[in-house]
């Protein structure tokens, strides 16, 4: 058995989660829009995968107004930053474990 498959974090099987963490991970904060984007996927994927993370504690959200219309930032907490962290460590393992096969 694989000890690498039990450290993968299932908040990250998706794709736009993955990439999502990436983007918040390697910048400070980034907005909604500007994510959606760069990750070329409509609102309602986009609103539903940041929830998901959000119920994570993986991201915080910060909303404020620029003139009179919102803006909504997200941006990678210190528990998300070490779990993606840790997810790409076990993919590394993964990788890695293969090699020896």
């Amino acid at each position: 058995m694989n000890i690498a498959f039990d450290k993968l974090d299932k908040a990250f099987e998706n794709r736009v989660r993955l990439q999502v963490m990436s983007v918040l991970v390697a910048n400070e904060r980034y907005d909604f829009n500007s994510l959606k984007d760069l990750l070329n996927i409509t609102d309602g994927n986009l609103a539903s995968h940041l929830k998901g993370l959000e119920r994570e504690e993986y991201i915080s959200v910060h909303k404020s107004f620029l003139g009179r219309k919102p803006n909504t930032n997200y941006e990678a907490t210190e528990k998300g930053k070490k779990a993606f962290k840790d997810h790409l460590d076990a993919l590394e393992q993964l990788i890695k474990q293969q090699k020896k096969i």
